[in-house]
């Protein structure tokens, strides 16, 4: 079985989760999250501690216990304290602006790029190098990082682009004559 299903998820008091045959909902201070099931894993709730068995003894059913557990418990911290991504932009010239639910960037190109956010995200540049990504979603802020992420990756000789700010971007050495 999955390591990470023998772990029990404790709710908060503040967290209220429902459980039916497909879905699971968490409803806390910051939102409602949903998420689909499979008919793989059985979540038992007992007061406020919650339990997750595989139903079958298949390899895919004992690893699907596992990613469900895995996927409840980021929705009961989505919805107390949220999540947060950090971008930072490395290059001359590069600046980020947030506007109301999108990103403007200008990375070098001839044109500007216009990021559009997706509803359940927002975005903050305490300065013009920096982004900061929030939600109550740890899939969609991810996402969203990511696709901020392409636009202008960082690059191994000068480490231009945008990274994350926990990235280490490692730095090749120049051709010599």
């Amino acid at each position: 079985m999955s390591r990470v299903a023998n772990n029990p998820i404790v709710l908060p008091a503040n967290v209220e989760l429902t459980i039916t045959n497909e879905l699971v909902s968490a409803k806390g201070p910051l939102g409602v999250l949903t998420q689909a099931l499979t008919g793989d894993v059985s979540i038992n709730k007992e007061d406020s501690i919650i339990t997750f068995k595989a139903l079958k003894p298949t390899k895919h059913s004992k690893a699907m216990s596992g990613t469900v557990r895995a996927l409840v418990q980021n929705m009961v911290v989505g919805v107390t304290t949220g999540f947060e991504r950090k971008l930072t932009l490395v290059g001359v010239g590069y600046k980020a602006q947030a506007q109301g639910n999108k990103v403007n960037l200008e990375l070098g190109f001839s044109h500007p790029v216009s990021h559009q956010l997706p509803d359940g995200v927002t975005a903050q540049t305490p300065t013009p190098t920096e982004i900061i990504l929030k939600s109550n979603s740890k899939q969609m802020i991810g996402q969203v990082a990511s696709e901020i992420r392409a636009y202008r990756p960082p690059e191994p000789y000068k480490g231009k682009g945008v990274r994350y700010s926990d990235e280490r971007v490692v730095i090749k050495e120049a051709k010599k004559q």
